[in-house]
């Protein structure tokens, strides 16, 4: 028998009922936080003698808040707009017209209940558990201004004014439309891990601006991306060259660009590249533009991915989606290897049109549409990347010292190279650090 007043106790049972009726936003009440909140309603209702049960639940919930560094309001809108359903999926690819009356209507019945899971926040609850537990004052609620990104968009301070919810079920369908959903919507990096879309919070930084030389082949790329986001046919990319030029930081780089809030990079390894067929269609129809990328290609002969890759790369019976590139870097120009026991030699049993067979497999690099070539640094180009990240990280270090050291560290170490003169400045800036240290401390 629970102990909370009637009124309560019909008011839980009310929420309970309205969580386990939505139709279509379910996965809004799968999180670690929504799972909180209705262990937390099902210990208000059945609280035992001494309220223990209850507490813990209240206790988990505040944890889970915290944890999200979110209010239960601010969980629930992020996870409508988030949302990853038949309702969603569809308002992405359709005019709001042509959805399915039956979606729409069930759309409808979810955000009214939604809206009224909104209504019983953490202060709501905190005074129910106090009445169950007879504490002398209500527990603490977790409130915090949000860190997340700013979610209250124009749209959604104008849903929030809304008397109903349900009213605003078509500007929520273009919501959808112009911003996407699920794991895309809410980050911008990715990698395909054992068939699913696996998401990376903290993508590299690196920004455009700090990475220096290659100035044609920087101002390529970009244009080939700006193409990309704007829907106009995009090609595929080889980048190709030295190790350590800087060909993997460069397409990294392209996510922390201003105005390319619309992409989404997703890093496929070779061993994956079998499911790029797969991992293409799951992509088509959605708002973002995705580049594919593939660091270090090369194949062996008879090489599984290099057939998928093909494929992608020439085309199908079904036709490419305009929002997906693939950006692949290599320090081959010949990705698939070759060996000179290949070359064919008039031989019985030699295959008849060998020669056909070797011509494929050198110009396969061919079937990207750019081919951008990074070549060693020189000595100059070396300087100039060292004196502009030296710049950059504000190491005082006159010009004559900080050239004679990055040289002798270019001959130590890895050679003349964009990764190299990071690895040195890097180094150098750590040094300089700890002497400062020392010197303080004497």
């Amino acid at each position: 028998m629970s102990t909370v007043n009637t009124s309560s106790y019909t008011k839980v049972q009310f929420f309970q009922r309205q969580a386990a009726s939505l139709l279509l936003y379910q996965s809004v009440l799968q999180g670690e936080v929504a799972i909180a909140f209705l262990d937390l309603l099902q210990a208000i209702r059945y609280s035992d003698a001494d309220g223990r049960n209850c507490l813990q639940a209240y206790g988990n919930y505040f944890q889970a808040l915290a944890a999200s560094k979110q209010t239960w309001e601010e969980y629930l809108i992020r996870q409508i707009l988030m949302a990853d359903n038949p309702f969603t999926r569809l308002a992405q690819q359709r005019a709001f017209a042509d959805l399915p009356t039956a979606l729409v209507a069930a759309a409808q019945n979810d955000l009214q209940i939604l809206q009224n899971l909104y209504e019983c926040n953490s202060a709501v609850l905190s005074e129910w558990v106090q009445f169950v537990t007879h504490l002398p004052v209500s527990p603490v609620v977790w409130y915090q201004e949000s860190e997340n990104i700013k979610i209250y968009t124009d749209f959604m301070s104008s849903f929030l004014q809304l008397e109903t919810w349900a009213d605003a079920v078509e500007n929520l369908a273009t919501y959808y439309q112009q911003y996407g959903t699920g794991l895309f919507a809410q980050y911008r990096a990715f990698r395909w891990q054992n068939g699913n879309f696996t998401a990376i919070p903290y993508p590299d930084p690196v920004k455009l601006d700090t990475l220096v030389g290659y100035e044609w082949q920087k101002d390529t790329l970009l244009k080939n991306t700006k193409f990309l986001l704007s829907g106009q046919p995009a090609l595929h990319v080889l980048l190709y060259g030295s190790r350590g030029s800087g060909k993997s930081s460069l397409v990294k780089s392209l996510l922390n660009e201003n105005g390319h809030k619309n992409l989404r990079l997703i890093e496929v390894t070779k061993s994956e590249l079998k499911n790029l067929p797969q991992i293409i269609e799951q992509l088509r129809g959605v708002p973002q533009k995705f580049i594919i990328f593939v660091d270090d290609l090369s194949f062996e002969e008879d090489d599984d991915a290099f057939k998928a890759l093909k494929v992608v790369l020439e085309g199908s019976l079904t036709a490419r989606p305009q929002n997906v590139v693939v950006y692949a870097t290599s320090n081959r120009r010949h990705l698939i290897r070759e060996y000179f026991s290949d070359r064919p030699t008039p031989k019985d049993n030699e295959e008849v049109h060998a020669w056909d067979t070797m011509q494929e497999k050198l110009s396969f690099s061919d079937r990207f549409g750019l081919t951008l070539t990074f070549e060693s640094a020189d000595q100059k180009t070396y300087l100039q990347i060292v004196q502009h990240l030296a710049a950059q990280e504000g190491l005082n270090l006159n010009q004559e010292d900080l050239e004679y050291k990055a040289l002798q560290w270019a001959t130590r170490h890895n050679g003349r190279s964009g990764r190299t003169a990071q690895q040195f400045i890097d180094f150098l800036k750590a040094d300089l650090s700890l002497d400062r240290e020392n010197k303080n401390s004497l």
